[in-house]
């Protein structure tokens, strides 16, 4: 397999996975952890490494050593791999989705970026959803009729705050997750609920129309609901751990145990919250975006350029989802193209740095 983002989380499970049951690694790309990136071709001895950054290609032990977004890009169209692994953070990860796509690969998706911008013009029968909340809805769907489906959030840092204490929060306050150690851009979206907003359009994008929603669960044992037209209603429980959706997305089948079961008794109770749209206000457009689920690509743009404002210290927490909502209502236009959607992508960003 190809596994983009290889050092972080999802690529650390996806490479834990690969050992267990020994499954061939042909292609590894990294960012800036090349120490751990190292540890990894010598277990692995993946075919070829691309690294971001030229600078790092000397300290990276292995033969053929490439940097570059093009470089991934022909990477990819090089492996005979039938699947890869797409854990990039942002919207750097969707030229490779649409690579792997194109060259007739399965995409075991983990970068959401990829269809909240371009859901619309990706082949979506090849993709297989790495984030537990789609994997449980997965897992839920039967053969019968659906009134709609549900996906939990954790509610990110802050929330249990104060609402008036919220504009005062740090860039280390929003790393301060409740239940779990992600990297910098998740736990900020998990703040915000952007993160949460993002995975109901990728939700749409993967089941089709229909009605979604999301609620928060305080201890992130229940992943996803399914509400069934004859009223009842089906959910999947399970410890919070990648490597399960992981392990279905590239394995198609799995038969072995990869989680320890949830002790329901230890567990003792679970808390059900409404989103707050106070708290998050990025939920007041979350009925209009399903209903014009194009136009993601507005807020992934709007959002990320925000996130690298406030993270450079020139806007507050609260501003960042005051800039998403100022662009969403600036740009109506969906995008009719994939060349649509780089274009809309880069117009945004230049207009929330003003």
């Amino acid at each position: 397999m190809i596994i983009l983002g290889s050092t972080g989380s999802i690529g650390v499970n996806t490479l834990a996975i690969a050992e267990r049951f020994n499954l061939n690694v042909d292609i590894l790309a990294a960012g800036k952890n090349i120490a751990l990136l190292n540890e990894q071709i010598r277990v692995h001895n993946p075919r070829i490494v691309v690294i971001a950054d030229k600078d790092d290609a000397a300290r990276v032990k292995h033969h053929d050593v490439r940097f570059g977004e093009e470089a991934i890009l022909e990477a990819i169209e090089s492996s005979k791999s039938e699947l890869m692994v797409n854990a990039f953070v942002g919207f750097l990860g969707l030229r490779p989705t649409l690579k792997a796509i194109e060259t007739g690969k399965r995409v075991a998706l983990a970068n959401k970026e990829s269809l909240v911008a371009a859901g619309a013009f990706i082949d979506t029968s090849k993709i297989q959803p790495i984030d537990s909340e789609h994997f449980g809805l997965w897992y839920l769907l039967q053969n019968r009729a659906v009134s709609s489906m549900t996906i939990t959030a954790s509610g990110g840092a802050f929330r249990d705050w104060d609402l008036r204490d919220l504009p005062n929060a740090t860039l280390e306050d929003t790393q301060k997750h409740p239940n779990w150690s992600m990297g910098q851009k998740i736990t900020i979206d998990s703040a915000t609920m952007v993160n949460k907003m993002f995975e109901l359009l990728e939700a749409r994008w993967l089941f089709g129309e229909g009605k979604y929603d999301a609620i928060i669960e305080t201890k992130s044992l229940i992943h996803a609901l399914v509400n069934f037209k004859d009223g009842s209603t089906t959910a999947h429980i399970a410890n919070a751990s990648m490597q399960l959706p992981i392990s279905y997305a590239i394995m198609n089948k799995v038969d072995a145990q990869i989680l320890e079961p949830v002790d329901l008794v230890k567990a003792g109770s679970l808390e059900f919250r409404a989103i707050d749209k106070a708290r998050y206000p990025i939920w007041q457009i979350k009925e209009e975006l399903l209903a014009n689920p194009k136009r993601g690509v507005v807020i992934n743009a709007a959002n990320e350029a925000a996130i690298a404002r406030f993270i450079a210290g020139e806007i507050g927490f609260m501003d960042i989802s005051k800039h998403i909502l100022k662009a969403y209502e600036h740009f109506l236009d969906e995008p009719k193209s994939v060349d649509d959607v780089f274009m809309l992508n880069k117009e945004v960003r230049r207009f929330c740095k003003v």
